[in-house]
């Protein structure tokens, strides 16, 4: 297929770059490079089904060539203000990417005959009251909230992606991502896990905002391109969760990654998070992924945080 990638520079875009190319696929990427990083794609130079686009989602779109899918995974996706990559610094890009970027992205696949593909969220669920999060829950989310900008955003962008399905019959997917990290995040991200890598790589004790007793469900990067992959071939369009379904606390994750670092210096507790309306509990109901993709999570906490650390050592000058 000819598939186009939007956010192709960023941390899951690359990566699903890479897996698209050695599906034997043709890829466009698309980014503009707000939070994306060249270095994610530098690897792609010279390859002959790879082509690369600085553009704006946003704006409208054009690719000459017949495609035959789209995968938008243009938007920050980082909480955190105090990065300059976080959606708190990129309230209005962050919504753009979401509702613009979205109708762009639709528009060329229903000029093209071709499939779409939607990255969503598991932020859409806001403070879960529901455990675990199931497909059909509607969500507790605050539209005016600190976090407002990036949860509206999704939400319009799968209400946006289901009306093109019902109205136009397109031939549309969606995808839910749970925390993931892996190898390509940026080191000054703001998310939980560079945060904690980069502040052990360097011997600073972890900062955890809280207690530390908050859930989240990790799950590696390799495992959710397989699923986002599956997902792009399967015949679904309502939202599928991908994610892992173990759930582990911060406390538990700060002190897994300061044992397999050997970081010395402890942990550190600032009284609440940096950015209101923390979800306290967070973690997937997998059951439709794994009926409907044959899908479950492989790569074990540990293991993926080994190979996200030694990326991380590399990049931080440190190896």
């Amino acid at each position: 297929m000819n598939i186009l990638v939007t956010g192709a520079a960023g941390f899951l875009g690359s990566h699903l770059c890479d897996r698209l190319l050695a599906e034997g696929h043709r890829v466009f990427g698309m980014d503009n490079f707000v939070t994306g990083d060249p270095q994610n794609l530098s690897h792609l130079s010279g390859n002959g089904k790879f082509t690369f686009f600085e553009h704006d989602v946003s704006n409208y779109i054009n690719v000459n060539e017949k495609l035959d899918a789209v995968l938008h995974f243009a938007s920050p996706a980082s909480p955190n203000p105090a990065s300059p990559y976080g959606y708190p610094n990129l309230r209005i890009q962050t919504m753009k990417a979401g509702a613009l970027g979205t109708h762009n992205c639709l528009g060329v696949c229903r000029a093209h005959g071709a499939r779409f593909l939607l990255a969503s969220t598991s932020e859409i669920y806001g403070d879960p009251l529901e455990h675990p999060q199931r497909e059909t829950y509607w969500g507790h989310v605050d539209p005016i909230g600190p976090r407002s900008m990036y949860d509206e955003a999704k939400r319009f962008a799968e209400a946006l992606t289901m009306s093109y399905f019902y109205t136009h019959k397109l031939d549309t997917r969606i995808v839910r991502i749970f925390n993931t990290f892996g190898p390509r995040m940026r080191v000054d991200d703001g998310r939980v896990a560079p945060n904690f890598v980069q502040q052990a790589l360097h011997s600073e004790p972890l900062t955890i905002f809280g207690d530390g007793s908050q859930t989240r469900s990790f799950c590696y990067v390799d495992d959710l391109i397989e699923g986002i992959y599956r997902l792009l071939l399967s015949d679904e369009h309502l939202p599928v969760n991908l994610g892992n379904g173990t759930e582990t606390s911060i406390l538990e994750f700060a002190e897994t990654i300061n044992r397999l670092t050997g970081n010395r210096s402890g942990l550190v507790y600032q009284p609440e998070s940096r950015l209101g309306n923390d979800p306290e509990r967070r973690r997937p109901d997998l059951t439709r992924a794994n009926s409907l993709l044959g899908w479950e999570p492989k790569v074990d906490l540990e293991t993926g945080l080994l190979r996200t650390i030694d990326y991380f050592r590399k990049k931080m000058g440190l190896a």
